[in-house]
């Protein structure tokens, strides 16, 4: 009994470690200049604790930090984007879903799910190709686009459960008062299905911030990399600035990291809401 009482605070004391470890030492050399940074051995905490690498970042002149401030501007217009399209779109979608009757209904709606089931990076390829004959390589339009594409089903999926557990008698009532299905859904579905949009956005905002291999490819130009791109391509040149780009990476951590902190409520209120029927 007593082994098993220990299995549990082990085991989360060594995810905890595994996960936050890395954090730790990216905030460290964060703190340090470079030739603290690259010295050996290492040093585990800052010899002499500094801000300075951030306000490279924020107010510096140099190249590094131009490329830092641009991509992160690139980053929060492409997330931003695609939040409020795929948001948009599910929504419509999962009402459509929940409450109208059309042939083929279940065959679309479980079409649409069985996309998740479709490794990402297979569709990589012909997206690719798809966006450059449109012209949408480097370009805003082009990586929200394909955001969207892969976000949707998750995002229709959550507004459905969300939207089928909400009371069919109240869009009855204002239907029997004469407002159409649009007037029904902007004046009663959409207050009542609040938590369930904010928690979609979020969950889409978080993962549209995670990407990588998509705007690596799609984007070669730093007009709409973002900084996830930005910052692995500073390890690619002959002199790596590993304070600098430890500094980037923290603010790229903190954004999600405190949405996730501040809207966790949220988040939770709205897919446990939506999963009970």
């Amino acid at each position: 009994m007593r082994q098993r009482s220990l299995t549990r605070p082990l085991g989360v004391g060594f995810i905890a470690l595994w996960t936050l470890i890395p954090l730790y030492w990216v905030l460290n050399i964060s703190l340090q200049n470079d030739a603290q940074a690259s010295a050996r051995p290492a040093h585990y905490f800052p010899p002499a604790p500094s801000l300075e690498n951030y306000a490279s970042l924020l107010l510096g002149n140099s190249g590094v930090a131009s490329s830092i401030r641009r991509s992160a501007l690139n980053i929060v217009i492409e997330c931003a984007g695609a939040t409020l399209v795929t948001v948009v779109l599910a929504t419509i979608a999962a009402y459509a879903f929940a409450r109208m009757n059309f042939k083929g209904r279940n065959a679309l709606f479980y079409a649409v799910l069985a996309t998740m089931a479709f490794p990402p990076y297979a569709t990589l390829i012909p997206l690719y190709q798809m966006m450059s004959s449109a012209g949408l390589v480097n370009t805003y339009t082009g990586i929200i686009l394909v955001y969207v594409s892969g976000f949707l089903p998750l995002a229709t999926w959550i507004m459905y459960n969300y939207m089928s557990s909400l009371p069919i008698a109240l869009e009855e009532s204002g239907q029997v008062d004469g407002a159409g299905r649009i007037r029904v859904l902007w004046s009663i579905v959409l207050p009542l299905a609040r938590p369930g949009i904010v928690s979609t956005a979020i969950i889409t905002f978080l993962q549209a911030w995670a990407q990588f291999l998509f705007p690596l490819v799609l984007s070669s130009d730093i007009s709409t990399q973002p900084l996830t791109v930005v910052i692995a391509a500073l390890q690619g040149r002959h002199t790596v600035p590993y304070a600098l780009m430890s500094a980037a990476g923290v603010l790229a951590v903190a954004v999600p990291a405190v949405i996730a902190v501040l809207l966790n409520r949220y988040i939770v209120s709205g897919l446990l809401t939506g999963s009970v029927k």
